[in-house]
């Protein structure tokens, strides 16, 4: 025994006590509520012209599509790109409307596949494997590409998503007509405004100061979220995969309330359809069996807004709650959309093994596919706008 590692495995077995690790977790879910209430107050600093500048941009929902995807591929997270956005819908000075944030959420739908896409890239060396791990990896992004493909175009054409998400968000906030002090929003408040004086100590611009805080609660968010997953993860990962491999085979209402759950539990969609990169790529599980679980894992990560949504106060605070649920929403309909029929449900997995046959004969083609679909396109998007103005 080395007496030397003897220190380091203590506080292991200490971080790994169920109550301490339950408090780590409540610690994280409290500094990530900061982060977005801090968002919002730093975007209300700014001032109208900024705002109305960034609406004139959103206005448009291919760009807020892409908005979304490209926020989601940089930061490698949709619940951060999700948190953000309830956080400027639900913003005293509405930073952002509901309906261009709409696309916007879409857009982080289909951001967050690039995680588990670029995991099977990893699977490159063996033939065969790949294949397989490459297209587990891109019927999400199938899926998704034919979740927004019907439902964009439904939502500007009725205002479906918005029009259901108002309606519940003002069932969850009138009951009974109570007028409720959340002493968790009292808290947030408290912890906020230490940060808000410091900043205000260190600089005298107002817009100054709104853009650190915004930077600072970013990284709030970006942070809490990210010692989440890893706290999390380092849990349950041998669990889960030990889970998975047992129980998906059976059924699909199964598969998906497992994607749920773990998501849910990890607060991260891209750790869940990651760990189903490898498992696929080895023959444990086979395609059909793992894209149930996907889309379980599509409507786990909703709950990280719906969460975010807790934080926001003042005149907008149903704002918040209301894109949460369009999220909500959103991946509802796509699961009611696409899975009970075996026809529709066949479009992202055949999508998805074509893509996988020529990424494997040609395998740089899959390097292409990620650059291009979550960077190129978002990029060309942008240009293109700034052209047609």
């Amino acid at each position: 025994m080395n007496p030397a590692r003897a220190p380091q495995s203590s506080f292991e077995s200490f971080t790994r006590h169920p109550l301490v690790r339950a408090l780590i977790v409540l610690a994280l879910l409290f500094v990530f509520l900061v982060g977005v209430n801090g968002l919002g107050d730093g975007f209300k600093s700014l001032g109208r012209d900024v705002l109305e500048s960034f609406f004139a941009a959103t206005e448009n929902p291919f760009i807020a599509l892409m908005v979304g995807v490209l926020a989601t591929t940089l930061v490698q997270s949709s619940s951060v790109t999700t948190s953000m956005i309830v956080a400027l819908v639900a913003a005293p000075e509405n930073a952002l409307p509901i309906a261009n944030a709409v696309p916007m959420v879409m857009g982080a739908n289909i951001g967050t596949t690039v995680t588990n896409t670029m995991v099977s890239l990893a699977h490159m060396g063996r033939r065969e494997e790949f294949r397989r791990a490459f297209a587990v990896a891109t019927c999400h992004d199938f899926f998704n590409f034919l979740t927004v493909a019907v439902l964009l175009p439904l939502e500007l054409a009725t205002g479906y998503l918005q029009q259901t998400a108002t309606w519940l968000a003002s069932l969850a906030t009138g009951v009974g007509g109570v007028d409720y002090d959340s002493p968790i929003k009292g808290a947030l408040k408290a912890a906020v405004g230490p940060i808000k004086d410091g900043i205000g100590a260190v600089v005298d611009s107002p817009r100054l100061a709104g853009i650190l805080l915004i930077i600072v609660s970013a990284g709030l968010i970006f942070t809490a979220l990210f010692l989440l997953v890893r706290t999390l993860r380092s849990a349950m990962q041998t669990r889960v995969e030990v889970f998975v491999s047992r129980v998906l085979g059976r059924t699909a209402v199964l598969a998906m309330l497992v994607g749920l759950v773990v998501t849910t539990m990890v607060q991260s969609s891209s750790i869940t359809t990651s760990l189903l990169v490898p498992l696929v790529g080895a023959g444990v599980l086979t395609l059909e069996h793992a894209f149930p679980v996907t889309i379980g894992a599509n409507i786990g990560t909703t709950v990280t807004a719906l969460l975010a949504s807790l934080a926001v106060t003042g005149v907008n605070a149903s704002a918040g709650v209301t894109i949460a649920l369009v999220h909500l929403l959103f991946n509802l309909s796509g699961t009611v959309m696409v899975y009970p029929l075996p026809a529709v449900r066949n479009l992202p997995l055949s999508a998805a093994r074509k893509l996988a046959d020529i990424a494997t004969k040609s395998r740089h083609w899959a390097v292409v596919y990620v650059l291009l679909l979550f960077y190129g396109l978002p990029g060309a998007f942008a240009v293109l706008n700034q052209l047609l103005k």
